[in-house]
């Protein structure tokens, strides 16, 4: 069975899509056979009989990488069109997301492959029903999980918080991508923060993702020259 690899982070809007995308494409590149799935996905728009995923869609279209039909239930199992919270998604349409189907499904693709990166919703304490979270899955699945964390001011609380958050439920923090979500970023703070989780959060920093966007779409080389853990998590694999 393939092994895995839960990508969370510090809130929303911090970079796990851009962080699972980018792994996914460089795990592919060095001919591991890596794929992806969004256990939970809300604001997604019907497509046939069923969803367009669109962070899924982001982990394919950066790694060049079309599933098995047979396969894509499995990458996608709860979809929501409410862009909000899994727990609001599940309340408006009468279906929460289940942990053992989510389990089921992660199982199914580590069946067939030798990676799974499993991108989570939102934070590590979003909820999914009435009495779960996003961490209840993560303890559920037991994998490592890697935290992404904005680049930027105010990183440090929210990360060493979610650091403490994920060690109280005993699971394995693989370590800390740092992405910026600004392109004006401000040198010192961008230099200082990645020392400072990593000595207080004793973690290690396996990233730090410059601004890549632009006009062109995004620099996905620039992405793997801040990978610089990137050769640690692929012999994870191994």
């Amino acid at each position: 069975m393939g092994k895995g690899l839960f990508v969370t982070g510090t809130g929303t809007d911090v970079g796990k899509t851009v962080v699972t995308a980018g792994l996914l494409r460089m795990l592919r590149a060095a001919d591991l056979d890596a794929v992806s799935m969004k256990p939970v996905q809300t604001g997604c728009t019907p497509a046939g009989k069923g969803w367009r995923v669109p962070d899924l869609e982001a982990h394919w279209a950066a790694a060049a990488y079309q599933p098995p039909v047979d396969e894509a239930p499995w990458m996608s199992p709860y979809c929501y069109a409410p862009a909000c919270s899994p727990h609001l998604a599940g309340a408006a349409t009468g279906q929460y997301p289940e942990i053992a189907a989510i389990e089921e499904a992660y199982g199914a693709l580590a069946s067939r492959h030798e990676a799974v990166l499993v991108e989570g919703a939102g934070g590590i304490l979003v909820p999914l029903d009435d009495t779960h979270t996003m961490r209840d899955l993560m303890r559920a699945l037991r994998l490592p999980v890697l935290l992404v964390a904005t680049a930027g001011l105010g990183t440090i609380n929210h990360t060493l918080l979610s650091i403490a958050a994920l060690r109280a439920a005993d699971l394995d923090v693989a370590g800390v991508v740092l992405s910026a979500t600004d392109p004006h970023a401000d040198r010192q703070i961008h230099e200082d923060n990645p020392r400072t989780i990593a000595a207080f959060g004793e973690v290690p920093i396996l990233g730090r993702i410059p601004w890549i966007g632009g006009e062109n779409g995004l620099d996905w080389n620039a992405f793997a020259a801040g990978m610089t853990g990137f050769d640690t998590l692929r012999r994870s694999f191994q």
